[in-house]
């Protein structure tokens, strides 16, 4: 009997240790939570989103190389290793990996001073750092980045890059390195300027927009449904038009448009990345290599984490809900490593998530990340097969691509938001600046022992109490126990404001957000016991609170 026991005990024993190490496994390899239960009518939802991200990437894998004075291919190079990667390890079905515009013009100095091994070595870096951090679970840190940062950041890339393409989209021979500096050499050589490439730039700038703009559906009617694919393809359309009006002027001798030129042929070598760098008529080793990186080793990955989290957030909310589960910071972190570190082997720029070929990917309705294999196959064929096509691009062309993805990502609601906060708070919006972030990171917690269930008329209801003031280093823990908090149950929220002395606007932002998550679960939260400038705030924020 004792050793029937033993025997049962050893085997309930096996039996837990097997199902732990399943259910680590598929945290951390993601494809085994769905590869199981693939069904097949979602392969043909998953090659329409991937390859339609796919028109979207080559032109864009293009511009970004340009922007960060990369040879056009190595934008290509970075797509296609991170869609394979994020197959695997990617949690989030809607994300895209790939060159970005912010990813591009960060990396761009260096890629000046030193070439493209030092861009292609602070790749590998990167993807150390992030992993290392998502494997120690750090992401926590990003917390301490408030929403103005993130939106003045951006912001000003954003008005960088566009200004940028000022040049190529008037035909202007050289490059710019900021704002000022555009406008200067613009207005310097207005002499310089080509009517033909400024007549093409401001037609493909036009074009998108109305693109941008149609009436198109994914589900409507056929003309909807062209609409709704022309929308997606868009920058695809205006790139392959741009191409063959230089390449019919080609063939009948003429070259009306300053072009693209050479690109690399074929596929990259695979390899790892190379730990010594030649520039300068000199060579760098690994240690003098990284401190001529200087503070960009370690703000590229922050930035790209930002970058990355935030459109995780945005997209992924509404399949993890759908799951009952929430964002496994880990492993999206863990992921954009991995895509970052495979991604050197194939001589990739830094790589992020990308939110134009994300939305992308959203809309076309994408089942699971096995989309990445259409998008990433589609990349590698442009790469492979169309090098010589790409030659006649109009520079013109790649600079309207670019002017229009910057003027998207200003985010001019978020302004005006920021604007009215700061107006409602007024002096309040001092302690913002003052506060102290240890105080706050440790004091605004839930109290669990302060939240009580209730009843309100025939709904059941939990009110939540703060026990001190939020701030913006809190703000996403906050955010993440109120949902676990009413995590499968049909429970509406009060949120008691009584101890809420302050907050500031990236609170509001989260509120907000709190909001329109709980929205989903159908859920409604409350406030109460406002003070006046709290309820400022929530006003411009969460308008029917």
């Amino acid at each position: 009997m004792l050793n029937k026991a033993k025997s049962t005990v050893y085997e309930k024993m096996s039996r837990c240790s097997k199902d732990c190490c399943y259910d680590y496994a598929k945290r951390r390899l993601p494809i085994l939570s769905w590869a199981r239960d693939y069904k097949f009518s979602w392969l043909a939802q998953d090659a329409l989103a991937g390859f339609t991200v796919g028109l979207t990437a080559v032109p864009q894998g293009i511009a970004y190389g340009i922007v960060a004075e990369l040879s056009p291919e190595y934008g290509l190079y970075a797509s296609f290793m991170a869609s394979f990667v994020y197959i695997i390890f990617g949690s989030c079905k809607s994300i895209t990996i790939g060159p970005t515009a912010i990813m591009a013009t960060m990396v761009r100095p260096l890629v000046l001073e030193y070439g493209a091994d030092m861009a292609i070595l602070l790749t590998f870096l990167k993807g150390c750092i992030i992993a290392l951090l998502g494997l120690f679970h750090l992401g926590f840190l990003l917390d301490f980045i408030s929403l103005p940062v993130i939106t003045g950041f951006t912001a000003a890339a954003s008005i960088n890059i566009a200004t940028s393409q000022f040049k190529p989209l008037l035909g202007i021979a050289g490059r710019s390195e900021d704002l000022v500096d555009s406008l200067v050499s613009v207005f310097s050589n207005l002499n310089s300027i080509r009517y033909q490439d400024t007549l093409l730039g401001i037609a493909t700038i036009v074009v998108l927009v109305l693109f941008k703009n149609l009436p198109g559906r994914r589900t409507g009617t056929w003309p909807q449904r062209i609409a709704w694919a022309g929308i997606l393809a868009r920058n695809a359309l205006v790139v392959i038009v741009g191409t063959l009006i230089a390449y019919i002027f080609f063939i009948n001798d003429k070259e009306p448009f300053k072009l693209t030129g050479t690109m690399g042929n074929g596929l990259p070598p695979f390899g790892p990345p190379s730990f010594s760098i030649t520039a300068n008529n000199r060579t760098y080793d690994f240690l003098e290599a990284t401190a001529a990186m200087g503070t960009t080793l370690f703000s590229i990955p922050i930035v790209s984490t930002i970058e990355h989290m935030a459109i995780a957030k945005a997209f992924g909310i509404y399949e993890l809900l759908a799951k009952g589960t929430f964002l496994d910071g880990t492993q999206e972190m863990l992921a954009l490593g991995l895509c970052n570190i495979f991604g050197s082997f194939a001589r990739s720029m830094p790589v992020t998530g990308s939110f134009t070929r994300t939305a992308v990917n959203y809309s076309s309705g994408v089942k699971t990340t096995f989309g990445g294999l259409f998008t990433g196959c589609l990349v590698l064929l442009a790469s492979s097969l169309l090098t010589t096509t790409f030659r006649f691009i109009p520079k013109a062309t790649l600079a309207g691509v670019i002017i229009c993805s910057m003027y998207y990502m200003l985010d001019f609601k978020t302004y005006a938001l920021l604007w009215r906060a700061k107006i409602r708070m007024g002096n309040h919006d001092r302690y913002r600046v003052k506060s102290s972030s240890i105080t706050v990171f440790l004091g605004s917690t839930v109290d669990s022992k302060q939240n009580r269930t209730g009843k309100v008329g025939d709904r059941n209801v939990i009110r939540v109490i703060p026990e001190e003031s939020i701030t913006f280093p809190a703000a996403e823990h906050f955010r993440a126990s109120v949902m676990k908090l009413s995590e499968g149950n049909s429970l509406d929220v009060i949120l008691d404001c009584k101890n809420l002395k302050r907050t500031d606007v990236t609170v509001a932002k989260n509120l907000k957000l709190l909001a329109n998550d709980l929205e989903l679960q159908g859920t409604t939260i409350i406030y109460e016991n406002c003070q006046d400038d709290i309820e400022h705030v929530l006003k411009t924020f969460v308008p029917s609170h």
